[in-house]
């Protein structure tokens, strides 16, 4: 069995909690087991479950692995703590908020023989994986994704840190992209936020992501894609999956655990997800020039 933590109480640390007492029979996520929870405050016990602190849990050599669910200005800091002690670890998106300290991360989990991972459960919607679907085999023309939601909360960093879900689809779906200009607009004011960033796919192809938030915007991402066969201008209707996007993530985790997932696998998917996180820097450097 594999010892695990669950570092940070929100909405997530909760729904890791419950999904590490009620494994998938027959997966992955049986073999990890729940050895307790983390918080920077003093809670009582959550689904039965004790509270340790950070020291214990760094410490004791039945806890092999951490999946940390904090904000994301913390990220780095407890993922570095983990490995260095020679655990494990599965994060929250975006794994920090600098480009060079994720490179750093990565080399030390290599060095330390840890399995590193970042969760990326917008990958699993089933409407992503029809849309996938719908995309595979098609020659972009141009495209736009533009995503709407309510203001960011503290620490959750840039807005192409926060919002990595979006830029990964359009990585996921098109390829290594080039960004070629990026701005924010921002109203501190109004909570108002809004960055574009425009990309070429390698046959050169134009792609603009938008990230836009403010009080009452809702949760919507709109996609328009044109393809030399038509034109895609909303995500595909799927049926909801049986089995929750963050038990199939905890299962992917525990597969890397067991040595189930090939190496050819694991580096393509550092490669995304370290494109990625160079492109939201790119885009934080564009977006800072164009304000000063």
């Amino acid at each position: 069995m594999i010892g695990t933590v669950v570092v940070g109480i929100g909405t997530a640390g909760r729904v890791r909690i419950r999904d590490l007492l009620s494994p998938l029979p027959s997966s992955p996520s049986e073999k990890l087991s729940l050895k307790g929870f983390i918080s920077r405050r003093t809670l009582e016990n959550q689904q039965d479950i004790q509270q340790i602190s950070l020291d214990e849990a760094l410490s004791r050599e039945d806890i092999h692995a951490a999946i940390i669910c904090t904000e994301n200005v913390s990220h780095e800091e407890n993922i570095r703590k983990f490995l260095e002690a020679g655990k494990h670890v599965c994060v929250e998106y975006p794994m920090t908020l600098s480009f060079a300290s994720v490179k750093q991360l990565c080399e030390l989990a290599d060095k330390k023989g840890k399995i590193l991972h970042e969760e990326h459960i917008e990958l699993l919607t089933a409407e992503y994986k029809q849309l996938k679907k719908d995309v595979t085999g098609k020659n972009l023309v141009e495209g736009t994704l533009h995503f709407t939601g309510g203001p960011l909360q503290p620490g959750f960093g840039f807005i192409a840190f926060s919002g990595i879900a979006r830029l990964t689809w359009l990585v996921d779906l098109f390829g290594e992209l080039t960004v070629t200009s990026a701005n924010v607009e921002e109203d501190k004011e109004k909570k108002y936020i809004k960055m574009t960033a425009h990309f070429q796919t390698k046959d050169k192809s134009p792609l603009t992501w938008i990230e836009e938030r403010a009080p009452g915007l809702g949760r919507v991402k709109n996609i328009s894609f044109r393809f030399d066969t038509g034109v895609m201008d909303c995500l595909p209707v799927a049926p909801r999956e049986s089995i929750g996007l963050f038990m199939q993530d905890l299962n992917l985790f525990g597969q890397k655990l067991l040595g189930l997932v090939s190496s050819e696998q694991l580096q393509a998917e550092r490669k995304r997800i370290l494109h990625c996180l160079e492109l939201a820097d790119l885009i934080r450097e564009l977006s800072q020039a164009c304000t000063h």
